[in-house]
């Protein structure tokens, strides 16, 4: 173990956002922000090394001691439950995670709900809580257009502003959680490397911004 402290960081959007805030702590490392296929990024003097991966994949390279600490969605989060410490909401991609059906729709409760989604264990662990008894269907993407094809009854899936629900004729039927970034450490770091993790979660919290 070198004396960096490794950082995982999610790819695109929400990712840029994080490592503006860690710099804006006096965190920066230069390149970080260029457009190159770089994947790891090193500042010598602060002892910290990023490295972009894709969200989902965030919390394995937390848990397994790759990185120290990473930024994950707090949907990724509940749906792969990786085993770390969740310290800190950044409060950055906020947004809901909602069940949603077609305007109009009725779930009468005697057939099986079908429903499509990018998040199995979250969806089911929703609908157990409600004794209702579903048929997953998992999909990767266009979750919004399975209840127009008739694919499945409804969709479990992130809302934003909820517009491309509206535009394809649907309506959020319950929201199942906040989502919004979160800080997570692995339990061994923070065990041997946690007065530099808190000090650096401290600093973060004073930059981030306020509730709405």
């Amino acid at each position: 173990m070198d004396d960096y402290l490794n950082i995982a960081l999610p790819k695109g959007r929400l990712g840029e956002n994080v490592y503006s805030l860690f710099a804006s702590c006096g965190y920066e490392c230069a390149g970080v922000m260029d457009d190159s296929r770089r994947l790891v990024f090193e500042n010598a003097d602060k002892k910290i090394r990023y490295f972009w991966v894709k969200p989902w994949d965030v919390g394995v390279y937390v848990e397994r001691g790759a990185a120290d600490i990473g930024v994950a969605g707090k949907d990724t989060i509940i749906e792969t439950a990786p085993d770390v410490y969740e310290i800190s909401d950044l409060r950055l991609g906020k947004c809901r995670m909602a069940s949603a059906a077609p305007e109009g729709f009725t779930d009468d409760g005697q057939a099986v709900l079908r429903v499509a989604t990018k998040y199995p264990n979250i969806a089911r662990r929703y609908y157990s809580s409600l004794g209702r008894e579903i048929d997953i269907v998992k999909l990767s993407g266009s979750i919004e257009i399975a209840p127009l094809l008739g694919l499945t009854d409804v969709i479990v899936d992130i809302v934003e502003t909820g517009r491309t629900l509206r535009e394809n004729g649907l309506r959020v039927t319950d929201v199942i959680s906040e989502i919004s970034a979160r800080l997570i450490v692995n339990r061994a770091s923070y065990r041997f490397r946690g007065e530099r993790i808190r000090e650096l979660a401290k600093s973060l919290s004073e930059k981030i911004p306020e509730s709405d």
